[in-house]
């Protein structure tokens, strides 16, 4: 398959259909973009639909059976306009939208450029930054990019840092004992639990060179008082965790309708299981390629391996008839599509991560050989 559709100026398309239906790729920055341009389309009085599709496959399935204006948000090989490309779906919901004169909602568009993997208010969203700033929705404080009030609730599940307790809520609160108050956190509190996340990070045996750069993203938090969740990178690890094991509750959050108890619930599932698998992967290392044998959570897994475990630059996670691949910085657009056709499987693409799935008769050699002959 082509895997890339039209990349059509998005904005046409929103402003003159009477029908819009999103097709979207099943990560937080495609899930964010969903959600701001589904909010657009509900002030305008335009009737929607979000479907998110874990693999390039299904999106093409659902986009020929589609009527009307269909936009993808991820690749997809059928003639329909497509969004982002290689670079955040964000970034160009939100070019979209000033195209057409309409203000995103700034929190969302922050969200949506960290799950991306960049600083909030880079880009198109440094005005979403101002505006949320100016309306006291966003505001710097210490402490740590976490979705819960309770530090060490957040810490134990958090996919955005591998610490020695990661996984593992006991644990996590036994090492915050000494700290005190982290329940309910003043400013010294927060200080204090940043600092003791951002040593054990580094402090660990195990972490590569990479950690110290990985952890600084969980610290120093854009807070969102009276949002859902109590950071933007918390959020952003939340919608993560959404599209890949709850991608309907995930669409129902972004377009604002609730759920962010049941959203708690799956991230914190998805960081339990995410961690145990990275703690009893089986490891194998190439030249520029760490390969981990794990059960589940591939992509949660080899995000964490790439950031804060791997000696290599790009990380291989193979479970049970499904791999991920992510990287410390390179693009994967044009490697996991004929990785993909070598294996006779499925796949998605997106901002350093890429996706597999395939049958049972695909062993875990051939996974390996088709994708390091694309790196």
């Amino acid at each position: 398959m082509s895997g890339t559709g039209r990349h059509a100026a998005p904005s046409a398309h929103l402003e003159s259909a009477g029908f819009l239906r999103l097709l979207v790729r099943a990560d937080g920055d495609a899930l964010a973009a969903a959600g701001l341009l589904a909010r657009a389309c509900a002030d305008r009085g335009t009737p929607f639909q979000v479907t998110v599709g874990r693999t390039a496959g299904e999106r093409t399935d659902r986009a020929r059976e589609a009527e009307g204006t269909t936009l993808s948000i991820g690749p997809v090989d059928a003639d329909v306009p497509g969004l982002g490309g290689d670079r955040p779906a964000t970034f160009a919901a939100v070019e979209a939208l000033d195209e057409l004169g309409v203000e995103p909602d700034p929190v969302l568009a922050l969200v949506g450029a960290v799950a991306a993997g960049r600083e909030p208010g880079t880009g198109p969203t440094a005005p979403s930054l101002e505006a949320a700033r100016e309306r006291g929705l966003v505001e710097r404080r210490p402490g740590v990019a976490v979705p819960t009030a309770d530090l060490a609730d957040g810490l134990a599940h958090s996919t955005l840092c591998r610490l020695p307790y990661s996984g593992d809520l006991e644990a996590t609160r036994s090492a915050l004992a000494d700290v005190g108050g982290f329940e309910t956190p003043g400013p010294e509190t927060r200080k204090r639990v940043a600092s003791l996340a951002a040593i054990d990070a580094v402090g660990s045996p195990e972490a590569n060179h990479r950690a110290a750069t990985a952890v600084s993203r969980l610290l120093a938090p854009l807070a969102t008082p009276g949002g859902p969740f109590e950071t933007v990178g918390g959020y952003a690890d939340a919608l993560e965790g959404l599209a890949r094991t709850e991608p309907g509750t995930g669409v129902a959050f972004v377009i604002g309708a609730g759920g962010a108890d049941a959203a708690l619930s799956a991230w914190r599932e998805r960081g339990r299981l995410a961690h145990r698998a990275l703690e009893t992967a089986t490891t194998g290392r190439y030249d520029g390629l760490s390969v981990l044998g794990v059960d589940g959570a591939v992509e949660s897994v080899a995000r964490l391996a790439v950031d804060y475990r791997s000696p290599e630059p790009v990380v291989l996670a193979i479970g049970e008839g499904e791999a991920a691949v992510a990287t410390a910085g390179r693009s994967l657009d044009g490697a996991i599509e004929p990785a993909a056709r070598e294996l006779g499987a499925d796949y998605d693409v997106g901002p350093r991560r890429g996706y597999l799935r395939y049958g049972p008769g695909t062993t875990e050699t051939a996974v390996v050989s088709a994708v390091r002959g694309q790196l």
